[in-house]
């Protein structure tokens, strides 16, 4: 089945199979009972699994590691949606690279309008297990054809982008298009995105990088990261108007499952080798909200 989808495409898989393997799991950091039942009907269509890659998601044999960052980000992106619909209920929240997530059953308020955004090969396999609603909405599109950007903008707003594991994955030019793009498109928004330290993208420490996630997650050559930030404020010199908010590491999370990785919150160099970054992304030259 992951055959017929790019190697990017099928780390969706690998974060629903954590999510499924978390919440059987005793004291869940993340209760998501919609993606064990989505794996356990993906495990039928995947057997008999080929290549190392589908038997561990099979097996439910995924390092446990993985299982418990994947869960901890999940988390707080949901608290991040849950913060800005307690701010504005009926706002938009537009979830860039869902993949098979069920995010928007987890934190629906009954008012939220709420858009989930992928590459039409994943939204193809949503679709046996999705149904778009008046509030909740699919778009077939890669991020980068920004032609998706006028359904959206056809609501008042406010606006919540997230992109939970996509930005590393595109190159740092394509990334800064899309913040400019958002920014002009959707003044005042907010931006709420995973990215990886700039810093391991330099050779050799890419080649290793990349060794690893092939190696240990079994991911296809083509699930590279491209792109990283030096510092949570290198994206506001992008333009005029690109606000830091605030940030977040899954080592910030005390969280008793990440064991003695624990420690690592007090490292600043290991806690922001992937991290989360919020921004807001005022109109060019509007002051910052203080």
């Amino acid at each position: 089945m992951l055959e017929g989808i790019g190697d990017v495409a099928a780390t969706s898989f690998v974060t629903l199979y954590c999510h499924a393997i978390e919440t059987r799991s005793d004291r869940p950091v993340l209760f998501d009972p919609i993606s064990v039942e989505i794996a356990t009907e993906l495990n039928t269509l995947l057997s008999p699994p080929k290549g190392p890659l589908e038997k561990k998601l099979v097996s439910g044999t995924l390092d446990r590691r993985l299982v418990v960052h994947i869960a901890l980000r999940a988390k707080r992106y949901d608290d991040y949606v849950r913060d800005f619909l307690a701010r504005f209920p009926d706002g938009v929240v537009v979830n860039i690279g869902c993949g098979l997530d069920s995010r928007f059953e987890r934190v629906d308020n009954g008012r939220v309008i709420f858009y989930d955004l992928d590459l039409p090969e994943i939204i193809a396999i949503r679709s046996r297990f999705f149904r778009e609603t008046e509030r909740y909405r699919v778009i077939a599109s890669s991020v980068l054809d920004f032609g998706w950007m006028a359904r959206v903008r056809d609501h008042a707003g406010p606006f919540l982008f997230m992109a939970e594991g996509v930005f590393m994955y595109l190159a740092g030019d394509d990334v800064r298009s899309l913040v400019r793009a958002l920014q002009a498109t959707f003044p005042g928004s907010e931006l709420v995105c995973e990215v990886v330290n700039a810093f391991w993208l330099r050779p050799p420490l890419n080649a290793v990088l990349a060794f690893k996630m092939q190696r240990e997650q079994h991911l296809g050559k083509g699930a590279i990261f491209q792109s990283g930030l030096r510092d949570a404020r290198e994206m506001e010199g992008w333009g005029s108007g690109i606000e830091f908010l605030d940030e977040w590491s899954y080592f910030d999370s005390d969280e008793e499952k990440l064991g003695w990785m624990r420690a690592f919150r007090h490292i600043e160099f290991v806690r922001k080798t992937q991290w989360t970054v919020r921004y807001r992304l005022n109109r060019p030259g509007q002051q910052a909200a203080g």
